[in-house]
């Protein structure tokens, strides 16, 4: 996994194959030099975060790296403008979550369970999503009759539903024996709430609130899971939201209107109540619950 020098594992590029999984390249940190990290009690924490490049995903990234906590993220796209120390305890993994089978290969390559040895605490967050497609059932895969390839509502099941639980049961074979894994699903309220036009959107996240309760009751030894509601954030998301047409979603206006008053929450101060509660002792008591609800 490349060659160790003075506590940092020095840059290395896994090329492009027919797998699938295109041109990666890695640079974690190992080391603890920082006295302030040690007194954080950070250094042997480990986090996977997906989409962790953009919107809420690249909050949660900043505020994970600022703690001095070791990050994996799996994107399509790098994340940008992290400082120097910073960008040494990121490593990124060009990767398209939507396409299962590449997921599925990566996994396969056993660089998940390496990245994750010898950390006393892991977690993994699955925050990659799509609100997409919205509108009615009968209009969801427009265009894809006879066509090779998946349509948009079968990529959103794979992005929201298929490669989080695939990543999850990875996770939790890779740190088997560990006395703190945990996994945390960013839900949505969706997930709760039934909103027309967002059917898709609605059955996957209240698929992954399920698989956190069932999970739960599971009682693996040493993992702790959650399926957390965010909130409404101010984010590209959310900006796709107000672009959809009131016909395919019916709550156009009311999504509007909270962006025109302000009520709509920061990503990075979103990120941080997130953050807090991943690693609190708090965290997986309760297998759903709303951020915004809990004392961090």
């Amino acid at each position: 996994m490349g060659t160790r020098v003075a506590g940092v594992w020095s840059g290395f590029v896994w090329p492009r194959s027919s797998s699938g999984l295109g041109t990666v390249t890695a640079i974690t940190w190992w080391g603890t030099s920082d006295e302030s990290e040690q007194n954080m009690n950070v250094a042997n924490w480990r986090v996977v975060l997906t989409g962790h490049s953009r919107g809420l995903g690249a909050a949660l990234a900043r505020a994970l790296l600022a703690r001095g906590i070791s990050v994996l993220g799996l994107s399509r796209q790098a994340l940008t403008g992290v400082p120097g120390q910073q960008a040494a305890q990121l490593t990124e993994v060009a990767l398209d979550l939507s396409d299962v089978s590449a997921v599925e290969a990566w996994l396969a390559s056993g660089r998940l369970g390496s990245w994750l040895a010898g950390a006393e605490h892991t977690l993994l967050v699955n925050n990659a999503g799509t609100v997409a497609p919205i509108g009615a059932a009968g209009g969801l895969q427009p265009g894809t009759s006879g066509q090779v390839g998946l349509g948009p509502l079968a990529r959103a099941i794979a992005l929201n539903v298929t490669t989080p639980l695939v990543l999850t049961d990875a996770f939790v074979a890779a740190t088997r024996g560990r006395a703190d894994r945990r996994v945390a699903h960013v839900s949505s309220g969706a997930a709760r709430n039934p909103y027309p036009g967002w059917s898709t959107y609605c059955a996957t996240k209240a698929a992954l609130d399920m698989h956190a309760r069932a999970t739960q009751l599971d009682a693996v030894p040493g993992l702790r899971v959650a399926s957390v509601a965010p909130g409404v954030i101010d984010t590209d998301m959310q900006a796709d939201i107000r672009a959809a047409s009131a016909a395919d979603f019916p709550m156009h206006a009311r999504f509007v209107a909270m962006k025109q008053d302000g009520q709509l929450t920061a990503a990075d101060d979103a990120a941080q109540r997130l953050v807090a509660y991943f690693l609190s002792d708090a965290f997986g008591s309760d297998p759903t619950p709303d951020i915004r609800q809990v004392s961090v």
